[in-house]
This record gives structure tokens, sequence and C-alpha cells, in this order.
């Protein structure tokens, strides 16, 4: 079977190209287009959610021999939450080979964070079942490797650590204030400031609310630590 040319370019950024190219095509296959002679994605992510999770396992263990299970814990879910599946699967441009129905595509499917990520696993799945576990472990070890190294820094919850720095000085704690939200309503981008009482605030932007606050939480924190110095 022969893989059309936008397919194929993808397995290029993907890195890897398959003995069993019907693999991919399902894992690419969304819900909403499926059809009994189509299947659909969904098993693939339940397998790929796992595969995604020994291999992050045994990397932060190789990594930090030392780390207990509660330090552990906070980088593995940085690294195997839903952004960080859609980050990845944007930076390959997964979206683009999405096999959508027509509503989703409408809807701005191929940038919806939560399709990315499901198709991100099914991927990771179509890997292992391709070429077995090794070639799986190599190409999230690929996509995930900067983000591994920095999964520390990513881990610590922002927010409690912003607050947490704001009672140890008796302020309040931080306030977050959405200030503005761009993009379509299935796509927004939101900007949150993040606040202290004594005038201190920092500014970013999310795919999320969630996110929007993390980071503006970490720039504030950041800046304070650096006053303390």
């Amino acid at each position: 079977m022969k893989l059309s040319a936008d397919l194929a370019a993808f397995c290029e950024r993907l890195g890897h190209r398959f003995a069993d190219p019907r693999l991919l095509i399902r894992a690419l296959t969304h819900p909403s287009v499926s059809s009994p002679t189509r299947p659909d994605n969904q098993r693939l992510e339940f397998l790929g959610d796992r595969v995604l999770g020994l291999v992050m396992a045994e990397a932060l263990l190789a990594a930090d021999p030392e780390a207990t299970e509660g330090q552990l814990a906070p980088r593995f879910n940085a690294l195997v939450r839903k952004e960080t599946l859609a980050d990845v699967a944007r930076e390959i441009e997964l979206g683009a080979v999405l096999k959508l129905g027509r509503s989703e595509m409408l809807s701005g499917g191929r940038r919806k964070a939560a399709l990315l990520a499901d198709a991100m696993e099914a991927v990771i799945a179509a890997v292992y079942l391709d070429a077995g576990f090794e070639a799986a472990r190599d190409l999230v070890l690929r996509l995930w490797g900067p983000r591994i190294a920095a999964v520390e820094a990513d881990a610590r919850d922002a927010k409690t650590a912003l607050q947490e720095w704001a009672q140890a000085r008796g302020l309040p704690a931080p306030e977050y204030v959405e200030t503005a939200r761009t993009g379509p309503d299935h796509a927004p981008t939101f900007t949150i400031a993040a606040r202290l009482k004594s005038g201190e605030e920092a500014v970013a932007e999310g795919r999320s609310k969630r996110q929007a606050e993390q980071a503006a939480a970490r720039e504030l924190l950041r800046r304070m630590e650096a006053g303390d110095e």
C-alpha cells in the first residue's frame, strides 16, 4: 500500500517509515469519519497512552536514580498531559493529516488540543504495533527530548509556588485576571495577568486558562525570586 504525498511527508516529520501503512491511517482517523470498513483511532489511543507512560516512567527513573516517587509523579504528569501531547503534535504538523468528518473540520478540529493529543497517542501505538517497543521508545524520546531535559521546571506547580512565596512574606494569595481572549471559539488564546497585592504582575498567554495562569505565575515568581537574591 502506497501512502499519499501528504502522509509520506508526515512520516518524514515523524521519523518512522511504516511497514504497514494501514496502522498510520487508522491512527489518524477520528471517530467523526469512521465506518465499519474504516476503524477509528480510539483503540490505538488507549494503547498509545500506556506505551507513552511506560517510556516516560523509564526515562525519568534513568534520568534521576535518586528521585522519590513524590518527585517523579509531577514530572511524569507534566510529560504525558494532554497539553504536552498536543504541543508535540503541533510541532510535527499532525493536524494537517488528521482524517475528520465535515462537522469537525468546520469547527476547527485540526487545531483542537484534545483531538491532537488523542491522535498523538494513537500514532505512538501505531509505531509500537508496526515496529515494536524499541521503535516506539526511540520515537517518544526523540520527540519529547527537550521536554524531558527541562521537566523539573515544567513539573513545578508555579501557582502553588507563587502562593507560598507570597504567604511567606505576609501577602495575600495572588490574583489571576483574564485580560484578553483572542482567536476563534474552538481554539482561543487566553492572556492572563498574575498579580500580587504589592503591585507586581506578569502577563502570559496560553491555549487554555490553566496554561496561561501557570505561565504568568512562573514568570512572576522568577522575577520575585530574582529580586530576593
